[in-house]
């Protein structure tokens, strides 16, 4: 059997040209020109830095001060993107249009939900040290409703798309097929966080079994998506090197669903009976050491591709935050079921997860800041989007 090379991507990763764009850069809105929604990656990936290492079941001085200012940068992302979004928008409509419609581009859409979500869990657990638990809990139910509403949004209106305008081959699907449709799962690991603050009763109760729907939606569709890809790696191979990042996306559904059985379950007890209460910590503890394997052994596969894909040439791209989150949604799984089931083995798988991924986002993040501020090449529109003079 031949391994069949996928289309290269058009979604624009690395683009080229840079000097030409800082000399362009009076020309009002070159700098959001070609501003991609993958970008919302990189604020998912710093802010699950922080809600990881804040959950740690080893904690060490400055851990939580380390941890609350790169939150802190997560959250000044956030506005940060979200204006120039804006602006992308307002300027470059047709452009915008453009990537909801590139089947590559489109599935993006899944990430400024989830980094919405993210930031907001951020708040209520770090940036609570800093303005408050009243003001913290205040920003995280704002963000937690945006973040929820628009991941709904994402998780209907991209599948639409994809299944009624997107032309894709089967060697086409790829890791960025589960961005639209993880959001609802991020909202109901967040939700959880927040059922302790909600009015007791009723709202606390549907608050419960709403993050329960959440996983199961998120849950079922992600399997199918997963199947896909595992049936394309077997039938197409790797595909193009750009790519490969994207296969450690599979971790996030995985991840963030141990993660939001044992928040839910943690938190259970504050809305539903002692019983109740207790069944959910045992479907908690079952369900998460099953996902877990599947985790250990999807980690181990995409590690290996892409150990072998960067021997022979690994270029740098956006994809590149692929390695954060999905390895973030493991450590606060990891981080649940050490607490739950009190195992020193996990503990310490959950360390050592934290570390690469600490060591994953500095290597990106650095790498970002070059490539975007130093040298503009992450935001340079292609050469025949470039204005002449």
């Amino acid at each position: 059997m031949t391994a069949a090379t996928p289309p290269t991507p058009t979604l624009p990763l690395v683009l080229p040209r840079p000097r030409r764009f800082f000399r362009e850069l009076d020309r009002p809105g070159l700098i959001v020109s070609n501003l991609t929604p993958n970008w919302f990656a990189s604020i998912m990936g710093t802010g699950i830095v922080a809600t990881a290492a804040a959950g740690s079941p080893w904690q060490f001085p400055g851990l939580r001060l380390g941890a609350t200012i790169v939150w802190a940068g997560a959250a000044v992302l956030l506005v940060g993107l979200t204006v120039a979004t804006a602006l992308h928008w307002r300027l470059h409509r047709s452009t915008a249009r453009g990537h909801v419609s590139n089947p590559i581009a489109g599935h993006f859409y899944g990430a400024p939900p989830m980094a919405v979500l993210t930031v907001g869990a951020g708040t209520l657990l770090l940036g609570k040290d800093w303005i408050g638990v009243d003001a913290a809990v205040t920003v995280d139910w704002v963000l937690w409703s945006i973040g929820t509403v628009a991941g709904l949004l994402s998780a209907v209106l991209i599948p639409y798309v994809a299944f009624t305008r997107y032309r894709s081959t089967p060697e086409a699907a790829f890791g960025g097929w589960l961005m639209p449709i993880v959001p609802p799962m991020v909202s109901a690991s967040t939700g959880a966080l927040l059922l302790p603050y909600a009015p007791a009763g009723q709202v606390r109760a549907t608050l419960l079994w709403a993050c329960y729907g959440f996983f199961g939606l998120s849950l079922v569709a992600s399997l199918a998506v997963i199947g896909l890809i595992w049936g394309r790696l077997v039938h197409h191979g790797v595909g193009a090197p750009a790519m490969v990042p994207t296969l450690w996306i599979v971790l996030g559904p995985v991840g963030q669903s141990i993660t939001a059985v044992n928040l839910l379950a943690e938190n259970a007890r504050s809305a539903t009976d002692a019983g109740t209460a207790r069944a959910l910590l045992v479907l908690a503890l079952v369900y998460g050491f099953a996902m877990l394997g599947f985790a250990l052994l999807w980690t181990v596969i995409a590690l290996a591709v892409t150990v072998r894909t960067s021997r022979r040439h690994l270029p740098f791209s956006l994809t590149w935050w692929s390695f954060t989150f999905p390895v973030g949604t493991c450590v606060t799984g990891l981080n649940g079921l050490a607490l739950h089931s009190g195992l020193v083995a996990v503990q310490v798988l959950s360390v050592v997860f934290l570390a690469g991924l600490v060591a994953a986002w500095a290597v990106v993040a650095v790498r970002t800041f070059r490539g975007s501020v130093l040298s503009g090449a992450l935001l340079a529109p292609p050469p025949a989007a470039l204005p002449s003079r």
